[in-house]
């Protein structure tokens, strides 16, 4: 069974980087696998893809040995795991508002005695079971200690609630989305606003007080080096539509100058 590149690096102290994909291109991650990206954060919440491309892709991730990051558009617990089952290292929550919520999603994506995943076995996780001929006690050792789950802390309410949500066992990381953060941030009353460093560094505190994983999702080069200052150890940085929508910008402008356009 694949072990996660991200966790390995997390456990050390060393910093991970992270691309973004949302759309079915299999060389993609190739090419992130080949320039020494250690995993891909797939974003489903706001992209479509139907269940036989997500497995497409996944045995991708599993041939060029790059964890997978999966932001998930359901929160129905069978998916959820079947994600996990189909070779998803690790699951990104939208949208995590207060501490129920988020004990229900340690419940249906972690086994016993952490939570309550259903264990089947047959799927890429465990190499279609031929990881696990003789017990499947290995598969529940290795999802535990090898997938994790990341929760996004996105409203004022998740705000409120990030230090307890930060303390629940089986939760690994927080995430704070810094657009839709921003935007529920605006229509509340002035006097109840949070600038948005200032909820970006209670997650941060949240979260090392009780020994999980942060972050946030950068707009510029610029706040990529703020946070990798601040000691944030997931830096998502190089989007698909971002790479293809400057590199076709790059080649245009090219033959413009070759053309005289």
């Amino acid at each position: 069974m694949r072990h996660s590149k991200i966790l390995a690096k997390l456990r050390a102290g060393q910093p991970v980087k992270m691309a973004m994909l949302g759309h079915f291109i299999p060389a993609y991650v190739a090419y992130a696998a080949h320039v020494g990206y250690d995993g891909i954060w797939l974003d489903l919440e706001h992209r479509p893809m139907d269940s036989r491309e997500i497995q497409a892709l996944l045995a991708f991730f599993h041939l060029y040995d790059i964890d997978c990051v999966l932001r998930t558009p359901t929160r129905e617990k069978g998916q959820l795991y079947r994600y996990l089952e189909d070779g998803v290292t690790g699951l990104i929550i939208p949208h995590v508002s207060d501490v129920q919520s988020a004990r229900e999603l340690v419940w249906k994506t972690k086994f016993p005695p952490v939570g309550d995943r259903g264990l089947e076995g047959r799927g890429l996780e465990a190499n279609f079971a031929l990881d696990i001929q003789q017990t499947r006690d290995g598969l529940v050792e290795h999802a535990l200690r090898e997938t994790f789950l990341i929760l996004q802390i996105e409203t004022p309410e998740g705000l409120a609630a990030a230090d307890e949500i930060a303390a629940l066992p089986g939760v690994d990381a927080l995430y704070v989305g810094p657009a839709d953060m921003r935007l529920r941030m605006m229509n509340l009353p002035e006097d109840q606003r949070v600038e948005f460093p200032q909820a970006l560094a209670q997650v941060k505190a949240a979260c090392d007080k009780y020994g999980k994983w942060w972050g946030s999702l950068p707009r510029s080069v610029e706040e990529v080096r703020e946070l990798a200052a601040m000691g944030m150890p997931i830096l998502v940085w190089g989007v698909d539509v971002t790479l293809l929508l400057n590199g076709l910008r790059q080649t245009s402008g090219e033959l413009d100058a070759i053309l005289g356009l």
